[in-house]
C-alpha cells in the first residue's frame, strides 16, 4: 500500500517578488483590495490619529504566521488591535513563491475616522 503525503492547499495567488521590499507592494495591494471601503481617499491631513509600523511574517502559502510592532501607536490600543485584526483577516496573502516565506514591514497611517492608508501606497499628506 502506498501512502501519499497530505495534499497541500494551492495558494489563491502568487507573488513574483524576490525581496521583502518588493513583496510589501503586493501585500499592500492585497490589503487595499480586501478593505476598499476603509481606504482614505486623497492626501491625508497633516495630523493623523495614529501612525504605526508593523512587521508581518507570511509563510509559503500566504498565511500570516507572526506580527510584531516596530513602532506601536500605544496611545491608541484600539487602533493596534484593529490593524492586527485587519492584517490577519486579509489572509491568505499572495504566496511568496520565490522566497518561500517573507517578513515585510509597512507603516500604517490612521485617520481619526478609522480610514487608513499604507505608506507603500499612500497618496501623500497635506
Amino acid at each position: 500500500m502506498v501512502v501519499l503525503p497530505p495534499a497541500q492547499p494551492i495558494p489563491e495567488s502568487a507573488s513574483k517578488a524576490t525581496t521583502p521590499k518588493d513583496y510589501r507592494k503586493d501585500a499592500a495591494s492585497h490589503l487595499y483590495a480586501k478593505n476598499t471601503k476603509r481606504i482614505y481617499k486623497g492626501k491625508m491631513p497633516p495630523l493623523l490619529y495614529a501612525v504605526g509600523v508593523l512587521q508581518v511574517e507570511v509563510d509559503g502559502m500566504g498565511q500570516v504566521t507572526r506580527t510584531s510592532w516596530m513602532r506601536a501607536p500605544s496611545h491608541a490600543p484600539e487602533v493596534m488591535a484593529e490593524i492586527e485584526r485587519t492584517v490577519r483577516q486579509a489572509a491568505p496573502y499572495p504566496a511568496p513563491v520565490r522566497m518561500g516565506r517573507v517578513t515585510y514591514t509597512d507603516t500604517w497611517l490612521w485617520h481619526k475616522s478609522g480610514l487608513f492608508q499604507l505608506d507603500t501606497l499612500t497618496e501623500g499628506q497635506l
